[in-house]
């Protein structure tokens, strides 16, 4: 733990949120935990478990619940976990109760649809006054929660502050590595979530392995030009806020993205592979914005538009396949 920063506040009672704030409990702080769900912060106060969320694992101690934002004024830095598309609207409302220069981390990967704003510009136009970071990289909630390896990019262009952050919330078992290239890790964070969707139907379709590491190295190269598009870094696309989440997300259905890529791919509409799930799968959001913000900037995104193109309904499933392998015949770099 990092001298001064002793009591941290989350933003987000979802798997993610809960599982970080399990992370910086264990780094020995004093959690806040704000949770919008009711059954959340009953049960979390009533058996120390997320049970809607994140069942089977006890919280620590040093994790208390609220409803209330205004209860997060007095944290010494703040995790902002809530979805892309909410974003917005949660740090509005956090805004009255936040001072100058607090960090605000943030952990939700996306683009926001309509502005096509990264999560750091949403914070820029809510709380100009925070000082921000991006924390992102290869990780499912339960393991992190359980306590298993994991390691993470945590971006922040203030070196110092990036250092005290990592240092806070460091475990034996999570590891932040540090950049300052906050773009290459939101881009990353954000159009993996699509490319796992469409891993998920080359996998729902039975196409095999070959067609499944062809998309994994084709979709990093997507995501690769739409990062130094934005102005991010090549280098940092290449770590584990880029490659390294894709890789995980591609290669699990585990992965809530992958998951309706599986169900799309196995015959199944959109409703249907969203139907019955608590948690948000953000490549179905972000894909739309994903599509349009690669065309505002001129970029090249095959696999990302023919996701976005099947989300839309605009094509099938067959059909985006059989555009993507009738491209013309083109170098590789």
């Amino acid at each position: 733990m990092s001298e001064g920063f002793n009591y941290v506040g989350v933003i987000g009672g979802g798997a993610w949120g809960t599982a970080l704030a399990q992370v910086c409990a264990r780094a020995g702080m004093a959690v806040m935990l704000q949770a919008r769900e009711e059954a959340v912060i009953e049960g979390i106060r009533a058996s120390r478990e997320n049970a809607l969320f994140l069942p089977g694992v006890t919280l620590d101690e040093g994790i208390d619940v609220t409803g209330d934002l205004a209860d997060l004024a007095a944290c010494d830095f703040i995790l902002a976990v809530a979805p892309a598309q909410h974003l917005r609207a949660t740090l509005e409302a956090l805004a009255p109760h936040t001072r100058e220069g607090l960090p605000i981390l943030l952990c939700a990967k996306g683009i926001e649809q309509g502005t096509l704003r990264l999560m750091t510009e949403v914070l820029d136009e809510t709380i100009p006054q925070a000082s921000p970071a991006v924390l992102s990289g290869p990780s499912f909630a339960g393991e992190v929660a359980r306590g298993l390896p994991t390691a993470v990019t945590l971006a922040c262009p203030d070196e110092d502050l990036g250092h005290a952050l990592a240092t806070a919330i460091a475990t034996p078992t999570f590891r932040p590595y540090l950049s300052t290239d906050m773009i290459g890790a939101e881009a990353g964070g954000a159009i993996k979530n699509v490319l796992a969707i469409a891993c998920g139907i080359v996998e729902g379709k039975g196409l095999g392995r070959s067609a499944h590491a062809a998309l994994i190295t084709r979709g990093f190269a997507e995501m690769t030009r739409m990062a130094q598009a934005l102005g991010g870094r090549a280098e940092t696309v290449a770590g584990l806020c880029g490659l390294g989440d894709l890789v995980l997300t591609c290669s699990s259905p585990q992965s809530r993205n992958m998951s309706v890529g599986l169900a799309l791919g196995a015959g199944q509409s959109l409703d249907q592979a969203l139907a019955g799930k608590l948690t948000v799968a953000e490549g179905v959001a972000s894909a739309p914005a994903v599509r349009a913000l690669a065309h505002k900037l001129g970029v090249e995104t095959p696999i990302a538009e023919a996701v976005a193109a099947v989300l839309a309904g605009e094509v099938g499933v067959d059909e985006a396949i059989l555009g993507l392998l009738s491209r013309p015949i083109r170098a590789e770099r």
